[in-house]
């Protein structure tokens, strides 16, 4: 373990100030992706910085009727907190559907959303990796790729991301709230995480130094009808083959409106805009969810190893959308 400093401070302004002046350092809250990455060499920070002790960590109902999540809540208590299991029950069961109860204790909010792709090649500092070591080429492209991407992927990297949480967040049309050297602002959750492009490194769209405060959820008439499906090698402690969340609201058996996300298919959360379109104002039908799917799907590029995941992703969607329009 390469020796590291440890700060915690008193307030947002105090870490953001702190990681904006320190090149090498990096926030701390519950450490299930980070100190796993200081182990195997992968992430290096010279200072940590503990955000646990900041006042991050409570749901709040909002007069609008949305929730307000703090970056450091852990996903054991949001996925119990009876708000969001009865309001949004697609969050509840991605919550749930992640890692282990052990882990589900630690880890939070913030850090779910901004953990790092569970990529073998970027885990294993031996072999070559864009997002790792920019310029260095992607192991992964004619490698071993089973549980990589399918969409948006390029030539300069084929990682995933890998949480469960933001896919469910996505379809909920999530804002999030961060604090840079700036200020306070928001950014929808479709807009934080990028497409690897030809810089991979670049994960999200946040400056150096911003941390993430809470995660915004709108009230809407879609969210109490959703659910999410994860197709994964194991029933527990495992990343995802392929996720669907959805939320569907019909008028009789008319889509009135639906949200669509995918997971484990693309760098980031993948909401599926061209599936929702097919859908709305169309007589619900699993053939009709099946040929949504097909729509979305149209654009996916399997790899050498991973062509799975395309009827894989195809299915759950019909599964999850049938589930919601009482046609099992």
């Amino acid at each position: 373990m390469r020796p590291f400093r440890y700060h915690r401070p008193t307030d947002v302004a105090e870490a953001v100030a702190l990681l904006d002046r320190e090149p090498d350092a990096a926030y701390l809250a519950g450490g299930t992706n980070l100190v796993d990455l200081m182990k195997l060499g992968v992430q290096r920070p010279g200072l940590l910085v503990d955000v646990t002790r900041l006042p991050l960590d409570t749901v709040e109902a909002l007069p609008d009727g949305g929730v307000r999540i703090g970056a450091t809540v852990r996903n054991s208590d949001l996925a119990a907190h009876p708000v969001i299991r009865r309001e949004y029950p697609v969050l509840a069961r991605a919550l749930l559907a992640a890692a282990s109860g052990q882990l589900r204790n630690m880890a939070t909010t913030g850090g779910n959303l901004l953990q790092r792709t569970r990529c073998p090649y970027f885990q294993d500092v031996s072999k070559a990796c864009n997002k790792r070591e920019p310029g260095t080429g992607c192991a992964a492209l004619h490698g071993q790729n089973r549980d990589l991407a399918v969409l948006g992927w390029s030539e300069h990297c084929v990682a995933t991301h890998p949480s469960d949480m933001a896919v469910a967040l996505a379809a909920l049309d999530a804002v999030v709230e961060v604090h840079d050297r700036n200020g306070p602002r928001q950014i929808p959750l479709a807009e934080l995480h990028r497409i690897p492009g030809d810089r991979p490194e670049q994960e999200t769209t946040l400056p150096r130094g911003a941390l993430i405060t809470a995660v915004r959820v709108p009230a809407s008439p879609l969210a109490r009808r959703s659910t999410y499906h994860k197709a994964r090698d194991r029933a527990s402690f495992a990343f995802a083959a392929g996720s669907v969340a959805a939320a569907l609201d019909l008028a009789g058996d008319v889509v009135r409106d639906v949200r669509i996300a995918y997971g484990a298919v693309a760098h980031r959360p993948w909401r599926a805009y061209r599936a929702e379109e097919t859908l709305r104002g169309r007589t619900f039908s699993p053939d009709l969810a099946a040929q949504a799917a097909d729509v979305e799907l149209d654009a996916a590029r399997p790899l050498r190893h991973n062509a799975f995941k395309v009827p894989l992703i195809r299915n759950l969607t019909v599964r999850a959308l049938a589930e919601l329009a009482g046609q099992p």
